[in-house]
């Protein structure tokens, strides 16, 4: 489930409270709280009256205090209010105004160790002197290995030193698909393209998470270009992540690779053995749970190329500790993690997913991809999207042929002609290549 507003972390912890309650007790009570706000210290919430109030703290306080902990990770006790009590609320709610999951990640719950420690350097000078120091700020590295903690860090920090500033923090696809819709249709929320181009180019300090997205989509490159150009020249604040090294992402553009080139470059790798002790170290910590030295060694040992298994196992021991009153051994932790490795495993890519993302690189809709128009254009990218699909996925030509609309003939026919086409056509392999990356990465 993403998690990222109050609500949605309400949501979650009122989920988590059902598993432990009957329904006649969450309909009598819990649906007559309100969630107010939250932050590292309490997670405020309003009661409806008095009576629901001290019911709630007498009866269901810990079993909210154990859910709100299990969905955000760390300890955070909530506190009680009544909702008439307004000065309470009004001061909570200015205390933590625009407060999200967002906001957890944070350089003091970082854990630092030598396959990070330049980044984070960088990451925390840039925060205490934007715009001054590093300019564009490019950290890259594969998945799970605390680039979005990072850039995520890098905002919490900015805001706090320098409230004023105004802060643009986006996802690469999430830019892509503002874009689309500002162009096509005419509007982001009630605004236009004018609106698109105010929010970006006006900010202090601009941050894209896995820019990679953008590589292939031309128009989305050059609005980028446009829009850095503009902030680099005012002496505004860029820092952008990405998955791998500025120049092995073959198709964004030139223009773009020499800008961000220009800044200063620091590249996360996957966390060492002492750095993934102190990750889980840190983790029990934050869950108040005491481990024996071995069971952390050896999840160290046995979890090596991404910290969110980490977290997912930590996490099930914490359960296990503080719900079922249980002391974990090996065998316990074997199987925590053989499951969080099974369910971490990435699911197959669906064809859907295959046809948006050619859709965005080429520049056409999904419904174009899927029909029996014949330009030029969308003829390439039709049997781009089924060569892609054939090369990712497990699906035969006939299944294939179906999710596309086509009998398997037209599906090897369209497969072989891009194998031969890709031959002296190095743009257009690169093309595809970066679109199987982005899906990959994705997934």
């Amino acid at each position: 489930m993403a998690v990222n507003s109050i609500n949605d972390i309400w949501n979650a912890v009122c989920d988590e409270c059902k598993l432990k309650i009957s329904d006649i007790a969450f309909d009598t009570f819990f649906k007559y709280l309100k969630p107010e706000s939250i932050s590292g210290e309490e997670f405020v919430l309003s009661a409806s009256n008095d009576y629901i109030k001290g019911m709630i703290q007498s009866v269901y306080s810990e079993i909210i205090n154990d859910a709100i902990e299990k969905i955000m990770g760390i300890k955070i006790p909530a506190k009680f209010v009544v909702a008439d009590d307004e000065e309470k609320i009004k001061k909570a709610e200015e205390e933590n105004e625009g407060l999200t999951f967002e906001s957890f990640f944070t350089f003091e719950n970082f854990v630092v160790g030598s396959t990070n420690r330049f980044p984070y350097a960088a990451a925390h000078s840039v925060a205490e002197n934007p715009n001054i120091i590093y300019n564009p700020l490019v950290i890259y590295g594969p998945s799970g290995v605390g680039k979005t903690h990072l850039i995520l860090a890098i905002k919490n920090q900015i805001k706090k030193n320098f409230p004023y500033k105004k802060v643009e923090f986006v996802r690469g696809e999430d830019f892509t698909n503002q874009l689309i819709k500002s162009l096509h249709e005419g509007k982001l929320g009630m605004g236009t393209i004018d609106d698109f181009r105010n929010k970006y180019r006006n900010a202090d300090v601009l941050m894209i998470d896995d820019i990679h997205f953008i590589a292939g989509k031309e128009q989305t490159q050059e609005e980028f270009f446009n829009t850095f150009n503009a902030l680099f020249q005012n002496n505004k604040q860029i820092i952008v992540t990405l998955d791998r090294p500025i120049k092995e992402v073959k198709t964004l553009d030139e223009r773009i690779k020499s800008r961000l080139s220009a800044g200063l470059s620091a590249d996360i790798n996957l966390p060492d053995f002492e750095t993934r002790v102190g990750i889980i170290n840190r983790k029990a910590q934050q869950y108040d749970i005491e481990l024996d030295e071995n069971l952390v060694f050896y999840i160290a040992e046995k979890i090596k190329s991404n910290t969110r298994q980490i977290e997912g196992v930590m996490t099930k021991l914490n359960a296990l500790i503080k719900i079922e009153n249980k002391k974990p051994n090996i065998s316990i932790v074997q199987s925590f993690i053989k499951d969080i490795i099974n369910d971490t495993e990435n699911a197959p890519i669906s064809v859907e997913k295959i046809i948006s993302e050619v859709a965005r690189s080429y520049n056409v809709s999904e419904n174009d991809i899927l029909s029996n128009r014949r330009t030029a254009n969308l003829v390439l990218a039709r049997k781009s999207a089924m060569f892609i699909t054939r090369e990712i996925t497990d699906l035969s030509y006939k299944q294939i042929g179906e999710a596309f609309g086509k009998d398997h003939t037209t599906v090897l026919y369209s497969v072989q002609s891009i194998e031969t086409f890709l031959q002296d056509k190095p743009y257009e392999k690169e093309l595809i290549e970066d679109i199987i990356k982005n899906l990959k990465s994705v997934n």
